[in-house]
């Protein structure tokens, strides 16, 4: 399936050097803002409380966040959770309030704004033993009640931290293994740049504009790095067929067509994918909002990484047919035109 076909080869690598240069430029400033400013990392990181809550009718998520955010507490996570009526809040911890006390006043808040008070209400539990709890109570209702609470301290959150590094670090690793597997290291080199070029620039943005880098935020990096290796497999295997049928073009020539061919398949995929990432972005909310962001980033610089840093990367290192194809005699059928048009 195809939208267009380009009878003519673009010349991407005639102005490889310049689109490398302002790559460099970008990973340089993006690994500036990352060492001066830091992410900002999320509760998972960096430790907070964790409040389960169960509404009497559908939870109003946007209400309860603008709600515990007015407290003043900093990030505020809200989704919901389990069912319709539940929600999950997350906070940080202050220095100056136990966990009790924040859960205390975080309840109340929400109590109040159901038109409801906070009161002690004894209930006996299926082992006939007499409990006591706060509840919120309008009457005899009760519009909210607080069903968990929980909190996930600073070695939790470096936990995490170390273990997402680690996945990433394992990814780039079998990323590697594999493009040297199954094409030649040198495409293995360009590529692992290329992608590495993505993921720093993603957390570059995020800490530029200090957006909250979240366990769902490194979902979406490891995510961007197999969107981006893919894109660069189907220009490396056309490469690899170029090679093999365009025998007597030079390497400048042959990732030309190699890339021109994909255009149109480049469109579809990634066209498809954008718009499935920006209705999450718009309608998703709050709670898939910096995953879209990253996923939106990642796809638009993978794209242009596929094409301009690493099939140029990979030119500059020298990549030729013989890394691919086997020497052989040219056969009759072997084309010489680097504008014999290019088909999906």
């Amino acid at each position: 399936m195809e939208f267009f076909r380009i009878r003519r080869d673009i010349p991407f690598m005639r102005h490889a050097l310049v689109f490398n240069i302002i790559s460099a430029l970008t990973f340089a400033a993006a690994v500036f803002f990352l060492v001066t400013r830091g992410l900002h990392f999320s509760i998972e990181f960096t430790g907070g409380a964790v409040l389960g809550v169960e509404y009497a009718a559908p939870a109003d998520l946007n209400k309860t966040r603008t709600t515990v955010e007015s407290m003043g507490f900093g990030e505020v996570q809200v989704q919901g959770f389990g069912s319709a009526r539940s929600a999950l809040i997350r906070l940080p911890l202050r220095g100056d309030m136990k966990q009790a006390e924040l859960t205390e006043k975080v309840f109340a808040k929400l109590c109040a704004a159901e038109s409801g008070t906070v009161q002690s209400k004894t209930e006996t539990t299926p082992k006939g033993e007499q409990v006591t709890r706060q509840a919120c109570l309008v009457g005899d209702t009760e519009p909210v009640k607080l069903t968990s609470t929980e909190v996930v301290g600073p070695s939790v959150g470096e936990e995490l931290a170390i273990d997402g590094a680690m996945a990433l670090l394992f990814v780039v690793l079998g990323i590697m293994v594999y493009l040297a597997v199954r094409f030649e290291w040198k495409f293995a080199v360009a590529a692992i740049i290329a992608n590495l070029h993505d993921v720093i620039i993603i957390l570059g943005f995020f800490a530029f504009f200090q957006w909250e880098f979240s366990l769902s935020v490194l979902a979406a990096v490891l995510a961007v790095l197999g969107y981006s290796v893919n894109e660069s497999v189907v220009i490396f295997d056309r490469i690899r067929e170029a090679f093999r049928k365009y025998r007597k073009l030079d390497t400048q020539q042959v990732i030309d067509h190699a890339i021109t061919s994909t255009m149109s398949r480049t469109v579809i995929t990634h066209g498809s994918t954008q718009m499935m990432v920006l209705s999450m972005l718009l309608f998703g909310g709050p709670t898939l909002h910096y995953f879209a962001v990253a996923l939106t980033i990642g796809i638009l610089f993978g794209i242009y990484s596929s094409v301009f840093v690493a099939a140029a990367i990979a030119m500059w290192l020298g990549v030729k047919r013989e890394d691919l194809v086997k020497a052989g005699p040219a056969k009759e059928g072997d084309v010489n035109d680097p504008n014999s048009g290019a088909v999906v």
